[in-house]
Parts: structure tokens; C-alpha cells; sequence
């Protein structure tokens, strides 16, 4: 192969973002190239649920039992059922947008953005921009505020165990923070997701990892107590004043949400899945499997939590320290925390670094700069492609969300935030909307005044989230000096 080859297969690589496929050379045939011409895509419901999974069993599952004890017993756990059927519903829908037309044969949509542009267009196409890429840019900054405290809390559990408990052992969290944005530029330079399949299975793994040690550490305090702890109501008046009890409760929404978002990522994903079945089969099988794991994870997560603490669960179940020992079983979960975060910190970037790198392709067609490949021989890896463009823009992408962290972080409210920002206008409106578009569904039939009443339900829920995370906030910082925060 030469190298006018070589960089001309990078380019086709370079146009799938999140495609699980092996790198075949083009010999020929529909062996290698899929209906629209581009490299053959590999993946199965598999590595589909592995990055859902991936993307979905993230910081937020350790803010469930803070969110379960701030709503009790009975809207907690039904809280949580209630997203997870919304997420699966909304998600099958918006999966069957995949294709504009047929579901087999009509023309692909790479992304959130070319379906929205394909079903909906107008001003719709450029909200929707707006706000997956600007919750994407948010979830980065939610996941480095989430590993700094994490990789904290492995140091501060080796520093209470020598000290027996005396020494406060406070600790800056910025250093953690840069270490974190660090091991992202690395990973940032490697240019396609479809080269990184394997970093979903093992966030995935790592994910399951911490949880299942988050739960039995739950049972284990349970035991211990001799009692299920909690109320029917959550969080008693008089612990936080009313005022409180109502931000508290909104904010809960708000983590929930935030704990079930993957809509934002779906179409890319789905983009990975080869056909036959079609695409739109295999994602609603992969759903379904990855929304029932999550959903079980978070009710045991959730519900062990606040057995265990009751209105004492701490905003992050394994760094708030409501734990201290076994020492080194909070070390292993916390670390492996950090390795998912830095496998899910890309499977949310890569789609904005992909529409950065289209968006400047398209503006300057002969910048050099810009499409110009540079080919390193890396020894024991092969070749590499670097291109200057790549290397500086998500580069300095990795190092504003770093910075924002340090400046920013209020790891609960953060993930209340992000999880009312993007709940309802990614995973219902467009995908509802685009549903009744695609099947034509006739205005003010039965079925869409449910698909309607549906989406204004789940948009109250987010204007309360919203408020209490934003109270949250405001509470936060009257007490904050910017890149001054210690635990």
C-alpha cells in the first residue's frame, strides 16, 4: 500500500465517528464498503451495549443514594423506573431515525444533528447543536471533576488508615484534576473512536466493578446497622429546613436524569452496527439490554445506599466517606472509577471533536493545516497520522474543560445541571418530534397527544431539576474560592 493509500483510507476513517470497524484495505466489492460507500461497520449488539453501558454507568450511579434519601423510600426507587422507561421508550424511538424513510434501505444519518436536520431542519437543526455539543462539553467537565475526587479519595483513605483517623488529611484537588486532563490528551490524539472499541469494554467492566463494590459495601453497613435505614418520604425536616427539603428534591431529579442520559450519543453509536439485521433492530435490542443492567445497578446502588446511611448518604457513595474501611477495597473501586471516567470522558467527546474537525474540513477545502496528514512510524504500533489541526484543537479543548473543573467543582450539583440541561430536550422532544415526522403520525390522534403529554411531563421535570441544581449552585458558591478547593 502506498502512502497516497494510507492517507486516503485515514480520510474514510476520518469520516466515521464512532464506528467499531476493523481497518480492511479496500479490495473491492461490497465485502469491505457498507450502502454509502464507507468502510464496512463491525459492530453488534455487543459492543453496542458496551458503549451505552459505558456512556451511561457513569459518575452518576454514586450520587443515587444521596438522590434516593433526598426523595425516600417511595418516589426514590419509582423515580428511577419511571426514567429508565422513558429512556428506553424515547431512545427505540429515536433509533428508528437512524434511516430517514425506510428502515433498511433509506439514507444513513451520522449523527444526532443530521437527523434532527433530516426529519425536523430549520432553527431545530442549530438548537439541537447547540445543546448536545454544549452538554457533551459539560459531561467532560462533570467526569474531571468526578475522577479528581475519586483519585482524592484513594489518597485520603491510605492517609486515614496511617493516621487512624486523627489527621483530616486535606487535600487540593487541582493537581488531580491536571493529572486527569493529562491522560486525556493523550487519548484526545488518537483520532477515531472505531480505534477504541476496546476502551468501552473495559470502562464497561470497570464500571461494574465499582458498582457491585458500592452495593456490597452497602449490604455489608446494613448488616452491620442491624436495620434499614431511611423513611418513606426521604430526608426528614429539621435535618434541612423546608426550603431546603423542596431545592434538595428537585436537584434528585436533576442526578437521576443525568444518571439515564446516553440519547445525546445514541445516533453515533448506532452508526458503529453492521446490517443485516437493520441498524434500528439491533440498537432497540441493545437498549433494552443496556437500559435493564443500568436500571438494576442503580435501584441496588441507590436503594443499598440509602439503607445503609439513610439521610446521611453522602453526595458520592464511594468518596463521600461514608465508608472508611476495608481501605483498599475503596482504593480498587475508586481506581477503577478513574479508568472509566477516562473511557467515557472520550465516548462524549469524540462526536464534538468529530463535528470540530467536519465543520473546519468544510470551511477551508484547501488548508493544509487542517486535512494535512503528517505519517509517524511509532515503533511497536505502526504507523500514526498526525495531523496538526487534531493535535491543537482538542488539546486545548482537554485543557478549558480541566480548567473549568478546577474553577467549578461542585461535583452533585454539576451533575444535576447537566442532567436537566440535556434530559428533555435530547432524550424526548427530538426524539418525539422526529418519531411523529418520520411515521407520520396525524396531528391530535391518540398517539400524539401521548407522545405530547409525555414530552411536557418530562419538560416540568426538568425546569424543577434545573432550579434546584441551579440553588444548588448559588448555595456552593458562597462559600468558594476559586482554585482553592480542598476535601
Amino acid at each position: 500500500m502506498t502512502m497516497g493509500d494510507n492517507t486516503k483510507n485515514q480520510q474514510l476513517h476520518h469520516q466515521q465517528i464512532f464506528d467499531v470497524s476493523v481497518d480492511v484495505p479496500p479490495q473491492g466489492g461490497s465485502k469491505c464498503f457498507d450502502d454509502d460507500g464507507r468502510l464496512k461497520r463491525t459492530g453488534t449488539v455487543w459492543t453496542s451495549s458496551a458503549h451505552i453501558i459505558t456512556a451511561v454507568i457513569g459518575s452518576g450511579v454514586l450520587s443515587l443514594a444521596w438522590a434516593t434519601a433526598q426523595l425516600g423510600w417511595v418516589a426514590g426507587p419509582s423515580v428511577m423506573m419511571l426514567f429508565s422507561f422513558v429512556t428506553y421508550y424515547t431512545s427505540t424511538l429515536l433509533s428508528a431515525c437512524y434511516r430517514s424513510g425506510d428502515s433498511v434501505t433509506g439514507k444513513r444519518n451520522y449523527t444526532y444533528m443530521d437527523a434532527v436536520r433530516s426529519n425536523l431542519g430549520g432553527a431545530k437543526v442549530k438548537i439541537c447543536g447547540y445543546v448536545q455539543y454544549l452538554n457533551l462539553f459539560g459531561v467532560s467537565i462533570g467526569y474531571t471533576i468526578a475522577s479528581s475526587i475519586s483519585m482524592m479519595a484513594i489518597k485520603r483513605s491510605n492517609c486515614f488508615h496511617k493516621s487512624g483517623g486523627k489527621n483530616p488529611c486535606h487535600i487540593n484537588s487541582n493537581p488531580y484534576m491536571i493529572a486527569f486532563g493529562i491522560t486525556e490528551i493523550i487519548f484526545s490524539q488518537i483520532p477515531n473512536f472505531d480505534q477504541l472499541w476496546w476502551l468501552s469494554i473495559v470502562a464497561a467492566v470497570m464500571s461494574f466493578t465499582y458498582s457491585t463494590i458500592g452495593l456490597g459495601l452497602g449490604i455489608a453497613q446494613v448488616a452491620a446497622n442491624g436495620n434499614i435505614m431511611g423513611s418513606m418520604t426521604g430526608i426528614s425536616i429539621g435535618t434541612v429546613t423546608p426550603m431546603q427539603k423542596m431545592w434538595r428534591s428537585f436537584q434528585a431529579l436533576g442526578d437521576i436524569a443525568f444518571a439515564y442520559s446516553y440519547s445525546l450519543i445514541l445516533i453515533e453509536i448506532q452508526d458503529t452496527i453492521r446490517s443485516p439485521p437493520s441498524e434500528s433492530k439491533t440498537m432497540k435490542r441493545a437498549t433494552q439490554i443496556s437500559v435493564a443492567v443500568t436500571t438494576l445497578f442503580y435501584m441496588l446502588c441507590g436503594c443499598m445506599g440509602y439503607a445503609a446511611f439513610g439521610d446521611l448518604s453522602p453526595g458520592n457513595l464511594l468518596t463521600g466517606f461514608g465508608f472508611y474501611n476495608p481501605f483498599w477495597l475503596l482504593d480498587i473501586a475508586n481506581a477503577a472509577i478513574v479508568i472509566h471516567l477516562v473511557g467515557a470522558y472520550q465516548v462524549y467527546a469524540q462526536p464534538l471533536f468529530a463535528f470540530v474537525e467536519k465543520t473546519a474540513a468544510q470551511k477551508f477545502p484547501d488548508s493544509d493545516f487542517i486535512r494535512k496528514d503528517i505519517i509517524i512510524q511509532i515503533p511497536g504500533i505502526g504507523p500514526y497520522n498526525l495531523n496538526l489541526f487534531r493535535m491543537i484543537w482538542r488539546t486545548a479543548f482537554v485543557i478549558i474543560t480541566t480548567v473549568i473543573s478546577m474553577i467549578l467543582p461542585f461535583f452533585n450539583d454539576v451533575v444535576g445541571l447537566l442532567g436537566a440541561f440535556g434530559f428533555w430536550p435530547l432524550t424526548v422532544y427530538f426524539p418525539v418530534e422526529m418519531y411523529i415526522v418520520q411515521k407520520k403520525i396525524p396531528k391530535w390522534s391518540t398517539r400524539w397527544l401521548c407522545l405530547q403529554i409525555l414530552s411536557v411531563a418530562c419538560l416540568i421535570i426538568t425546569i424543577a431539576a434545573a432550579a434546584g441544581s441551579i440553588a444548588g449552585v448559588v448555595s456552593d458558591l458562597k462559600v468558594y474560592k476559586p482554585f482553592k478547593t480542598s476535601y
